[in-house]
């Protein structure tokens, strides 16, 4: 080889893609994926309107008691919260680690960040889409928002918020664990976060240490603010309130995230 093919190929160099692209490039190849994970959908999907049209036909007759309360406009972010929650494409992070594909890629200049951002650009997308139906089938029920369609949105971008917050436990335990088993029994760690709030009854109406371990919970204040949104209008600290106690499970969960990214990175 002569010396100035050498030099020349000493010169050549990965050129970066740019990190709005990468976050792109990773989001688009997890969306295509969809299609051959149906699991990961049709379940969460199916369930939440289960929950919701079994829980209306079980205990409407029974809220009408508590003043008020339209049973049907109360359990609607209920099912919302269990549509969007756990839904992520951290079952593909397992495959690619699996199949040493995670690895390859750590090797390259792709930023490390837009890995796990690209991921959930993916999974607000599922999030919404997941969503939709179910506010749909509020509608046919006959619920409405007192907000009107900004606040149909603004409802969304909450739901969508706290579904991205959670997923970076999920991830946490995919870049961790690499294990498709743990990944899928981390819907187990929600189930306090859901059964220990106000789930059935409002906050007014719970006695004893369900009361206490409600009063901190913050889903207790993120189902406040679905709710205020649907028969109260605008109530601006119920809102905040609500946004405040998701964005702070997010500080731990995408903290956990983070690091077992760095951890994993490390590793590979």
């Amino acid at each position: 080889m002569s010396t100035a093919a050498v030099e020349l190929r000493g010169e050549i160099r990965a050129r970066r893609a740019g990190f709005i692209r990468e976050v792109a490039a990773v989001a688009v190849r997890a969306l295509r994926s969809i299609p051959r994970d149906p699991e990961t959908v049709i379940p969460p999907l199916i369930f939440p309107v289960f929950f919701f049209a079994v829980t209306i036909g079980a205990l409407q007759d029974v809220a009408e008691g508590i003043p008020g309360i339209d049973y049907k406009e109360f359990q609607l972010p209920v099912a919302i919260i269990f549509a969007v929650t756990g839904v992520s494409r951290a079952i593909t992070v397992v495959t690619d680690i699996q199949t040493g594909y995670f690895d390859r890629l750590s090797i390259t200049p792709t930023n490390r960040l837009a890995l796990l951002l690209g991921l959930m650009v993916a999974d607000l997308a599922m999030v919404i889409g997941l969503t939709l139906p179910v506010i749909a089938l509020g509608f046919v029920l006959g619920v409405g928002f007192e907000t009107g369609p900004a606040g149909v949105l603004v409802f969304l971008a909450i739901a969508g918020l706290w579904g991205l917050v959670y997923a970076g436990f999920v991830y946490a335990i995919a870049l961790k664990t690499g294990n498709p088993g743990a990944v899928n029994s981390s819907f187990l760690l929600f189930l306090p976060f859901v059964f220990l709030t106000t789930l059935w009854l409002p906050k007014e109406a719970l006695t004893g240490w369900m009361a206490t371990v409600a009063e901190y919970n913050p889903v207790t204040y993120l189902l406040a603010a679905l709710r205020s949104l649907i028969s109260e209008g605008w109530d601006a600290e119920k809102l905040l309130v609500g946004i405040a106690a998701v964005l702070g499970v997010g500080v731990v969960s995408m903290s956990l995230a983070l690091w077992a990214l760095r951890s994993r990175v490390r590793r590979a």
